[in-house]
């Protein structure tokens, strides 16, 4: 079990002090981050925030899982890091594809 947590379905209008408070009435937080738009800055309805310790980590889970929230049920649980090649080849996800990182050059039509 690790400390860090996911929390999602929260409300777009909820920040991070209002997300210290709800977990440090469970435990010690040490940090917490809503995720948000890059281009909008508009929150995305999902947090991740890291209790003290494992234990802390686990009670939060156990209290407020499906607990009521500005109207809306949490989805509370351990955080699972990101996979390396998410969403599977396609557009590259911004990698270098080994050409000095410029663009992709498209080759001549051939006739």
């Amino acid at each position: 079990m690790g400390r860090k947590l996911y929390v999602g379905n929260i409300p777009y209008e909820t920040g991070e002090a209002e997300l210290q408070a709800l977990f440090g009435a469970v435990g010690q937080v040490d940090s917490v981050r809503v995720m948000r738009d890059q281009a909008t800055g508009r929150a995305r309805g999902f947090a991740f925030v890291e209790m003290a310790t494992d234990e802390e980590a686990q009670q939060a889970i156990t209290q407020l899982n499906d607990s009521q929230f500005e109207g809306r049920a949490l989805a509370v649980n351990e955080a699972r890091p990101k996979p390396a090649f998410a969403g599977g080849g396609g557009g590259g996800g911004g990698y270098d594809r080994g050409n000095g990182g410029g663009p992709r050059r498209r080759s001549e039509p051939r006739w």
